[in-house]
């Protein structure tokens, strides 16, 4: 029992033991099989990847192959295409060479020949020089024979060739003035008269006539004794709010207002029919009414101004100036409206400044603002084109507007073409006839005197002025007057009449010289 008891585990260490000793074998295989497993694993991959790279190598070296064959091929030929080129540039300078070469022989050859016929010429002048030596020892030899023959000294002759050859003279000068006159009328003349006409054309103005009263109807006489009011208080009332002078006279039915302030006389005049419609009429009232309306007049001046510098197209005029051009309104000279008369020499400047190719904004907004100036000359010394001048600068007008305002009236060479034509709108507006009065009688007087100065040449037979005294028609005599010597009457005519005769504008002189011959079938 005790045997077997022991037997039996040292039974199970032996077979432990054997146990282990077998797994320590069989692990050892196994290793060894993973071993050789991995071995032959890394043997495969190294193949595999000796084979890709012997690939890779391979293609490698047949692009660089082909690269290299590409770049040759480039290389060979930009080389073609320089060597042409430089093969036409080479023909190019050759032939340029070639050229210089026969430029070089001509000039050679032309500097022969310029030498040689400066030696003829040389040669020749001196030869005249003799010549004019001789003709003129001759010459002298002739005029002391002659004055032998002839028993006269020489200046003699020549004051009597001289008064024999002056008709002569006269009259090829005559028909030389009617020549050159001619060839400058088809430029110059036609294109200022073409400009002229077509802004005379294109724009005519209506003129208001004012003077400086103006008339007031009343609906009764018995509303005079109202105006004068007790012991004269309303009139005078009346004076003193609106600065004018008020004339109750023998009119029936109507007062007279008097100031040479348009704009006073205007307020006064509105001042009254309201008081004479409302029927009140005393001291409060009255200065209650004219304050009312003095207001009223200057909204009206600013509206006016503001309108007419939209319609002519002048903007951005300082609210002084568009004042003073409002005012304008009521001012008038030699009884032409001055605000008409602006407005037309703005739009016959712009229309000659168009035809000129010229700035035609600037040239209306000179024309327009040319009498700006009379608006306050009679508050403030000085001439109105100096006095418009100052404003206008003062107001932030430019240098060519302010100039052309203030040399409008000065005929000076340093004038700017800007200012030359506000002066020709300027004489067009005011010389037109119908623009301005004249008293009948002065009118009258001018005509007479302008008739008469052409009838004081000989060859006149009539003559007529026409056209409210701006031209006149002479009609010679053709038996004594050439068509040559109409021309130099013509002359004359012009220059007797601007020194003898004062007259506004110009005055254009047409002589008139035809042949007529009349019969009669029997």
């Amino acid at each position: 029992m005790t045997y077997n008891g022991m037997l039996i585990p040292a039974l199970l260490v032996a077979f432990a033991a054997i146990g282990g000793v077998l797994g320590f074998i069989v692990k050892q295989r196994l290793s060894r099989k993973k071993l050789e497993s991995c071995e032959n694993l890394s043997a495969r991959i190294i193949d595999e990847a000796k084979k890709e790279a012997e690939t890779i190598k391979k293609e490698a070296i047949l692009q660089a192959k082909e690269n290299l064959l590409k770049v040759k091929t480039e290389f060979e030929k930009d080389t073609r295409d320089r060597k042409n080129e430089l093969d036409t540039l080479e023909r190019r300078i050759r032939l340029k060479e070639e050229n210089l070469e026969r430029r070089t022989d001509l000039l050679s050859q032309k500097e022969t020949s310029s030498e040689n016929r400066e030696k003829a010429i040389a040669h020749r002048e001196s030869q005249l020089n003799e010549k004019h030596e001789r003709a003129d020892r001759m010459l002298e030899e002739q005029k002391i024979k002659l004055e032998q023959i002839a028993g006269i000294s020489s200046e003699e002759a020549k004051n009597f060739l001289v008064q024999s050859m002056e008709t002569a003279a006269k009259r090829d000068a005559a028909l030389m003035i009617r020549k050159i006159e001619e060839e400058a009328r088809r430029t110059a003349d036609n294109t200022a008269r073409e400009i002229i006409a077509y802004a005379i054309q294109r724009y005519a103005g209506d003129y208001v006539a004012e003077n400086t009263v103006s008339v007031v109807n009343l609906p009764n006489d018995e509303m005079k004794g109202r105006i004068i009011g007790r012991e004269g208080r309303n009139i005078r009332a009346i004076e003193a709010a609106t600065g004018i002078d008020l004339i109750v006279d023998d009119t029936p039915e109507a007062v007279v207002l008097s100031s040479f302030d348009p704009v006073r006389r205007e307020v006064a005049r509105l001042s009254l029919e309201r008081l004479i419609t409302d029927g009140r009429i005393h001291p409060g009232r009255i200065e209650e009414i004219v304050k009312k309306v003095r207001s009223e007049v200057d909204a009206i001046i600013k509206e006016t101004g503001e309108r007419i510098s939209f319609d002519v197209g002048v903007h951005d005029l300082h609210p002084e100036l568009i004042t003073l051009l409002g005012s304008l309104k009521f001012r008038t000279s030699y009884s032409q409206n001055v605000l008409q008369h602006s407005i037309d020499v703005a739009y016959l400047t712009g229309m000659m400044a168009a035809e000129l190719k010229m700035n035609i904004k600037e040239a209306k907004r000179a024309g327009l603002l040319h009498d700006i100036g009379k608006a306050i000359d009679h508050k403030v010394e000085g001439t109105h084109a100096g006095i418009g001048a100052d404003y206008a600068k003062r107001f932030g007008e430019s240098p060519r507007i302010v100039q052309a305002i203030a040399t409008h009236h000065d005929d000076g060479r340093t004038n700017t073409l800007l200012g030359v034509l506000v002066q020709a709108a300027d004489s067009l507006s005011a010389a037109r006839p119908g623009a301005r009065r004249e008293m009948l009688e002065s009118y009258v007087k001018r005509l007479e005197e302008l008739e008469n100065i052409a009838n004081s040449f000989n060859g006149v037979g009539k003559c007529f002025a026409i056209q409210a005294g701006r031209e006149i028609r002479i009609l010679v005599e053709n038996e004594k007057i050439s068509d040559n010597d109409t021309v130099m009457l013509c002359k004359d005519i012009i220059k007797k009449i601007e020194a003898e005769l004062a007259y506004p504008g110009q005055i254009k002189v047409t002589v008139i010289r035809e042949t007529r011959v009349s019969d009669f079938a029997r």
